[in-house]
């Protein structure tokens, strides 16, 4: 198989996996915002297929969601999604994928520069996710980020533990498969 139809082939699955994970979600009663897997979907993609074809795939998820597909949040989807209370989270996430792919693309040997990518992404997702929930719930900045972040912390920090074990191994299965290279600028 030559190395674009790999490329393409694998980004396409990295896209697959997020459809599965994205719908997988816990409600939480006090807030519009459920517990999900999209984030370790966008982690493992960036991971295994680096930060572009990484954010490419959470794009493709994105779409698909946007016309309707069932890949949201409880196993939603369409435009409304977007526009409702979680829909600035999902547009954070194209840069949760840019920001954590950078990191992950350069230091994915090292778990904790990883790490600091993978939080430092979810932190801008944060914020366009309580912007975007305060104007859609008229609530004050305040507020949104006491329903729509601070209960996931926690949550979001022990995904990124998993991942920062479970990358690195990942990539080394895929490098040794012959199925992607080491990236040139990786330290």
């Amino acid at each position: 198989m030559n190395t674009k139809t790999k490329e393409l082939t694998l980004t396409a699955l990295m896209a697959a996996i997020i459809c599965v994970l994205g719908p997988l979600s816990v409600p939480l009663p006090f807030s519009p915002v459920p517990i999900s897997l999209t984030m370790i979907g966008i982690y493992l993609a960036v991971y295994a297929v680096g930060m572009w074809r990484g954010t490419i795939a959470f794009l493709v998820y994105l779409l698909l969601g946007l016309v309707g597909l069932p890949v949201f949040s409880g196993f939603t989807g369409g435009p409304a999604k977007l526009l409702g209370p979680t829909g600035g989270y999902l547009i954070g996430f194209i840069f949760t994928a840019l920001i954590s792919g950078f990191f992950i693309d350069r230091f994915w040997r090292n778990r904790l520069l990883s790490a600091a990518g993978m939080i430092l992404g979810i932190a801008v997702a944060y914020v366009f996710g309580t912007v975007w929930l305060a104007y859609v719930a008229g609530m004050t900045f305040g507020q949104a980020l006491a329903a729509g972040v601070i209960p996931y912390v926690g949550f979001d920090l022990v995904k990124i533990v998993v991942l920062m074990i479970v990358g690195p191994e990942l990539k080394k299965v895929l490098i040794r498969a012959n199925l992607v290279t080491v990236p040139e600028h990786a330290a």
